[in-house]
């Protein structure tokens, strides 16, 4: 505690509206906003599977311009662009977007592209010249269409701010474009809207929420206006995770789990993410594992491997994560949270081993290398720069 320093930059964004039907409140929002044509964007699933779309799109009336359902699992870049095709064509002003982080991601793409009237493929690839798989847009000014943001999972990408990415399947990499001005002007956590996802969809991203509140509690840039609200959403992801099963019907669960996710990424752009997140990255591109299920078979591994830079943080969260952690040294405090997160995933019946996820084991050092190449992660609690680090949490994670 005696450096502790540093320096807390609020952000307006994004507006939060929260509660059982709180997706009625749209007419009010959009005027709020000023905006007066909105495109919706989902995916398939969320658009066949459930009533999320068709609802939206009753509520919004005459405001809604058109609809588009093709961005599937990491928005790959043809459908971004079709996407953003249909939004200049319709001369949308606002995006709403329905699903999980893939959209939430793929609109802040699609509303920069809008913006700078770029349509087609190529164009996205000259932005990228001298930054391969990056658009760095600076600090220019951008006429941006609003961007609303509908979350039917807990991934929480929809308070994100600063930038969003698209799958480029020639490369196999993510194409990610960058502004401060991209993001969520408008989040509307409404859990009836959630009704429909699947379980193992919905339960993994839950434990993706608390791989942000783990991460951002213990990396690099951690503030102390930030412990508070992260704390709070382990203990929420805790007790209301296991209950806000779909054949529970319990809507109120859901909302909590809701109300977690956006407390996990509280004070967004502060704080950021370790290795974690990276091996996720890298699993999802690599080997197409989802965003939830790269949280439950890597940050168990990675805590232990943090451990010993981060046992005083790591405690905190075992008194939220485990209970009462009276008597227990933050060593002994800290293995007891983990063990918590252990226990937690297995008795969702979530995936717990990179193995179990279909990545065989002589994949491992292709991803080790991904994962330094990638940068690494400077910002981990022990910062990674070689690959013998990357395999030493990946052999215990396989």
């Amino acid at each position: 505690m005696i450096n502790l320093s540093g320096e807390y930059i609020p952000s307006p964004r994004p507006r939060v509206v929260f509660g059982q039907g709180a997706v009625a409140r749209l007419p009010d929002e959009l005027e709020r906003l000023g905006v007066k044509r909105a495109l919706v964007l989902s995916g398939r699933t969320v658009a066949e599977s459930t009533d999320a779309v068709s609802r939206t799109v009753s509520i919004l009336g005459d405001t809604c311009v058109g609809v588009y359902s093709g961005l599937t699992m990491r928005a790959p870049l043809p459908a971004a662009m079709e996407a953003t095709r249909l939004a200049i064509d319709s001369g949308a002003d606002c995006l709403v977007g329905i699903g999980g982080s893939t959209i939430s991601d793929a609109a802040a793409m699609i509303a920069a592209l809008v913006a700078r009237n770029i349509s087609d493929a190529e164009g996205v690839r000259e932005l990228t010249a001298g930054h391969p798989g990056r658009i760095v847009l600076g600090g220019e000014q951008l006429a941006l269409p609003a961007q609303i943001s509908i979350p039917t999972t807990l991934s929480a990408g929809e308070f994100n701010v600063g930038g969003g990415n698209v799958l480029d399947p020639d490369s196999g990499a993510k194409i990610r474009i960058s502004h401060p001005d991209l993001g969520s002007d408008l989040v509307v956590l409404d859990p009836k809207m959630t009704v429909g996802t699947p379980d193992w969809l919905w339960l993994s991203t839950g434990i993706k929420t608390l791989d942000h509140a783990i991460e951002r509690l213990y990396c690099k840039g951690n503030q102390p206006m930030l412990d508070a609200p992260l704390l709070s959403a382990t203990e929420l992801i805790f007790r209301y995770l296991p209950e806000s099963r779909e054949e529970h019907a319990d809507l109120d669960a859901r909302l909590q789990c809701q109300i977690a996710a956006w407390l996990s990424m509280a004070g967004q752009p502060n704080g950021s993410f370790g290795l974690s997140h990276v091996l996720g990255r890298e699993l999802g591109v690599r080997h197409d594992v989802p965003h939830g299920y790269t949280s439950c078979v890597t940050q168990p591994f990675v805590m232990e491997y943090n451990r010993p830079r981060s046992v005083g943080k790591q405690a905190m969260f075992a008194r939220a994560a485990a209970g009462d952690t009276r008597g227990l040294s933050d060593e002994a405090a800290a293995i007891q949270g983990a063990r918590a997160v252990d226990r937690l995933i297995a008795g969702l019946g979530m995936p717990h081993r990179i193995r179990d996820v279909g990545v065989p084991e002589g994949a491992l050092p292709d991803l080790a290398a991904s994962v330094v190449r990638a940068g690494g992660s400077p910002d981990n609690p022990v910062p990674i720069t070689t690959e013998d680090q990357v395999m030493e949490v990946l052999r215990k994670a396989w």
